[in-house]
């Protein structure tokens, strides 16, 4: 999968582009907020139909605009597909091959990307609110199954909460409405539960592999799935419903008293473990940031695995957080079998005989121009401001609210 060309109007700080892009890798350089990262969302928001940086897609229109728009075109084993985000203050509209589609869910899948950004650290130490996140933006992209089910138990999770809310104020008395509605969540989260365990499974696989090949050997990543399904119910969507049918049923007088719902998947998190111990709590910064970039390499061979074809990989100044073995492993994996893109102020801090020629772009101002590596370093090292600070804007956490301690007498987040 590659992404042959792209073109944005009004997108950020770029009033239009039309760009072809190598299909092996390609560095865009340049002084910080110039638009690299921009340029980087732009691809993320054609095919995840997001931002992961904000989640006031407002943001994404230039000043003065009415609109933007994300043109793309990707090469896929099946032919070309055309793909076409439109973002206004009304909302979105989205189309393949010109057709537009009448919900973003039947977009999505069409184009999919690995994003590694210096934040993806916090997949390993931050909160199960964030690794659900990470879980369910790739597992969704693999899979329109699993993106259908997440849906239809986020819904239904809002219509419990809101019932069971009715009840704790005495607004309703109907227990037996609840028992629907605990039936259709059990139903949708049961398939969310079988679909996350077998992924990991797999993606535990991949990371393992590529963990060992980093550390020498000397270090063992496994996976931990933390969910409420036991481990001997979580093979089959039977089993599973069975499992949460339970839970709902035991929990129901302190999810009423609370006026929340206290258990199910929404309530997932996932562990990385090296040699025995969690990384998070007790690993090292540098064992931190290795089970990160092996869980992240572990994606494109995921998404390999299950989509057939390996994704377009995003990389947003990480090389600079690496050191030299890091850096040399990732661009060894990626060589001659991913498209990437890599932002970076500057070429000197690039094991550059590991990238075989390179497509490079100057970024300036919203305006790509494409130069040798030779001239790009020279640019970028001279314009280079040291103090200037992050590209362009923060990253956003997005919509999802943090966790709150799990489940004791506390109200709980309803994402999934």
């Amino acid at each position: 999968m590659r992404l042959e060309r792209l073109k944005l109007r009004s997108y950020r700080n770029y009033p239009a582009l039309d760009v072809a892009f190598s299909p092996q890798i390609n560095v865009l350089i340049g002084a910080n907020a110039q638009g690299k990262t921009n340029l980087l969302e732009a691809i993320y928001v054609l095919a995840l139909a997001r931002s992961h940086r904000t989640s006031n897609d407002r943001e994404l229109i230039r000043f003065g605009a009415e609109f933007a728009r994300i043109e793309g075109t990707v090469s896929r084993a099946t032919g070309d597909v055309g793909l076409e985000l439109v973002i206004s203050k009304a909302g979105k509209k989205a189309r393949v091959n010109r057709i537009e589609q009448p919900k973003l869910s039947q977009y999505l899948g069409k184009f999919n990307v690995v994003l590694f950004a210096p934040e993806d650290l916090a997949i390993v130490k931050g909160s199960p609110a964030t690794r659900r996140r990470f879980i369910d933006m790739e597992f969704g992209q693999m899979s329109a199954k699993y993106l259908y089910n997440l849906t239809q138990y986020r819904t239904m999770l809002r219509q419990r909460n809101a019932y069971l809310k009715q009840l704790k104020f005495h607004q309703a008395k109907d227990r037996v409405f609840l028992d629907v509605l605990s039936d259709q969540l059990a139903a949708f989260g049961a398939e969310i539960v079988v679909a996350r365990a077998r992924l990991l499974a797999q993606m535990a696989d991949f990371a393992a592999v590529i963990h060992q090949g980093i550390t020498k050997g000397q270090e063992t990543l496994t996976f931990a799935y933390q969910t409420q399904v036991p481990a001997d119910q979580r093979a089959s969507t039977e089993a599973a419903y069975q499992a949460l049918s339970e839970l709902f049923a035991a929990h129901r007088d302190r999810e009423i008293e609370q006026g929340t719902t206290l258990v199910g998947p929404h309530r997932d998190d996932v562990a990385f473990v090296v040699n025995g111990k969690d990384v998070a709590s007790f690993g090292s910064q540098g064992q931190q940031r290795t089970t990160a970039l092996a869980v992240k390499l572990a994606e494109i061979d995921l998404m390999k695995a299950n989509t057939g074809e390996y994704p377009v990989l995003l990389l947003d100044d990480v090389l600079s957080e690496l050191d030299d073995d890091r850096q040399t492993h990732l661009l060894k994996a990626i060589q001659n079998k991913v498209q990437t893109f890599l932002t970076t102020t500057s070429l000197d801090g690039i094991a550059r005989e590991i990238i075989d020629a390179p497509a490079v772009f100057r970024v300036a101002g919203g305006e790509l121009t494409a130069v040798s590596g030779d001239e790009a370093g020279a640019e970028a090292d001279s314009e280079a401001d040291p103090d200037a600070g992050g590209d362009e804007t923060a990253p956003d956490p997005g919509p999802d609210e943090p966790d709150k301690p799990a489940p004791t007498d506390t109200q709980q987040t309803d994402e999934t």
